[in-house]
Order: structure tokens, then C-alpha cells, then sequence
């Protein structure tokens, strides 16, 4: 019993990191371009996880076998999905972020199917089609503004290819430590998102960086949202099989959702919540997949 309580204190944490971050991205990317925010939120990050593994004595050998799937995993969820995620969250709302972005575990189940062969059961398709109505509830069809569509459309994306990144991990060794496999990852995003990088830090207004609010925003994204969330949501996951780990995963829009509405003043309408609740819905039915 004391696990239990214990492990879902670790991923109730985890979770709400995770729906603040879009909040704190909402308000740093009004200074640091996206590109820009990704690369310095893994600059901070690689350092906290490198001084957390070399304090934990963690074994860094990877077998050359694994090397293509870790490539793939900071290029794929890393780089693409992380820069899609903060660019949609600057051209739409934190709740959309939050909202759109919780759909990853029904779209999971296209690619454990396609990549894993995992059976495409039929709770698993109703919760498919339940997040994918949901999604075009939110981002709006018709009659919306043009930026919140592409916003919307990023943040699909950020969903669909952190889906992806999440089936890879599956293809490692159970037994690599999440703090490697994770600092390796981001290492690899770092490689390939310098060069694309670099123009672009040279016109960051440094006085700007010196803001309490900007400088503390990356500190949040580096350590706690990407070194601190991880490990807490892989602790959480040790305490608790993964079916019940991930009802938790609910925290994150609803934090996202009501710090949006709280301190950055965003309107949430009728559609955006039957949208939410399709999804919720959605990814509750993989959730509680019985294995």
C-alpha cells in the first residue's frame, strides 16, 4: 500500500510538470524562438542528467546493435516532436497544448501495432477514432483563425511523432537505465538541432535573458520538466504496473488546462471541452486495456 501511494505521488508530480510546462513554454517563447528554446532547454537538461548519473554511477555502454533506435529516438521525439510541441503551444493556447498533445498514448496503438505487432483490438480502434475526433474539435474546422489551425496542426504532429519515440524506447534493453537512454537522446537532438541553431542565437536580445521570469522558465524546462519529469514518471512506473501508471497521465491537461486559464488568461469554449473529453475518453480506453 505504501508503494502504491508512493509511486502515484511520483506520477501525479511527473504529470503536473508536464501540463505547467506549457504555461512556462507559452510565456519563454515570447523572448527565445522555439528552435532556440528546444536547444537551450537540452543544454540545461543534458547537464542535470549527466550530474545525476555520474552521482548515481550509472553504466553509459551502449551495445552498437542499439545505436540506429537511439539516433531515431532524439531525432524523432527530441528534435521533431519537442520543437512541433513549443511551436503549436506559441501559435495556439497552453490548454490546446496540454489537450492535443495527451492524445499520444491512443496514437501509440498505430504504432505498436505496425512496429511492435501488438493486436489492434477493438477498444483500441474506438480510442483511436474517439482522440482523432477530438483533435479536429479542438484545432477547429471552418471558421477559425488561421494561426490557431497551424498551431493545432503542430501540435498533432508533436503527439503523433512523440507516439512514435515512446514505441522505439520499447526496442531497447528493459534493463537501460532511462537516465542514459534519456541523456543519450537529447544528446542527439543537441548534435542535430546546433546547426540550425546557431544563426539564430546570435539575434536572442541577451538583456531579455536576464529576466527572473525567462532564465527561471529555462531552468523549469531543463531540470524539471525534461531531467526531473522523466525520472519521477519512470520511479512512478516502477512502484505501479503500467495500465494503472498511466491513468495519471490525465494530470497533464487538466494542470495545463486550468494554469492556461488562471494565469494567462485563456478563454476555454464549449467545443474545446466535448473536444477534451473525446479525447480523455480516448486514451482512458487504452489505459484501461486489459493485457
Amino acid at each position: 500500500m505504501k508503494n502504491t501511494l508512493l509511486g502515484s505521488l511520483y506520477l501525479i508530480l511527473a504529470s503536473s510538470i508536464w501540463g505547467g510546462m506549457y504555461v512556462v513554454v507559452k510565456v519563454v517563447v515570447s523572448v527565445i524562438p522555439p528552435l532556440e528554446l528546444v536547444w537551450m532547454r537540452y543544454v540545461v537538461a543534458i547537464v542535470a542528467l549527466l550530474t545525476i548519473g555520474f552521482i548515481t554511477r550509472q553504466k553509459w555502454r551502449i551495445e552498437k546493435r542499439y545505436f540506429l533506435i537511439i539516433i531515431a529516438i532524439g531525432i524523432i521525439g527530441n528534435a521533431i516532436s519537442i520543437v512541433a510541441q513549443e511551436t503549436g503551444t506559441m501559435l495556439s493556447t497552453a490548454q490546446m497544448g496540454a489537450i492535443i498533445t495527451s492524445s499520444t498514448p491512443a496514437f501509440m496503438v498505430i504504432f505498436a501495432r505496425l512496429i511492435l505487432k501488438e493486436r489492434m483490438t477493438l477498444r483500441k480502434g474506438i480510442s483511436v477514432c474517439l482522440a482523432t475526433i477530438g483533435v479536429f474539435l479542438i484545432v477547429g474546422i471552418g471558421d477559425v483563425n488561421m494561426s490557431g489551425t497551424l498551431g493545432g496542426i503542430a501540435l498533432l504532429i508533436a503527439a503523433l511523432t512523440w507516439a512514435l519515440m515512446s514505441v522505439l524506447v520499447k526496442l531497447l534493453p528493459s534493463d537501460y537505465s532511462q537516465i542514459v537512454v534519456t541523456t543519450y537522446s537529447i544528446l542527439v537532438a543537441l548534435i542535430v538541432l546546433t546547426p540550425f541553431v546557431l544563426p539564430g542565437l546570435y539575434e536572442i536580445n541577451i538583456s531579455q535573458l536576464t529576466h527572473p521570469t525567462i532564465w527561471g522558465g529555462l531552468l523549469y524546462l531543463g531540470i524539471v520538466s525534461t531531467a526531473g519529469g522523466f525520472l519521477l514518471w519512470n520511479r512512478g512506473l516502477q512502484m505501479l504496473n503500467a495500465s494503472s501508471g498511466g491513468i495519471f497521465f490525465f494530470f497533464q491537461p487538466v494542470v495545463g488546462t486550468l494554469l492556461g486559464w488562471l494565469i494567462l488568461g485563456e478563454n476555454i469554449g464549449l467545443t474545446f471541452w466535448i473536444g477534451s473529453i473525446l479525447i480523455l475518453t480516448g486514451v482512458l480506453f487504452v489505459i484501461k486495456e486489459k493485457k
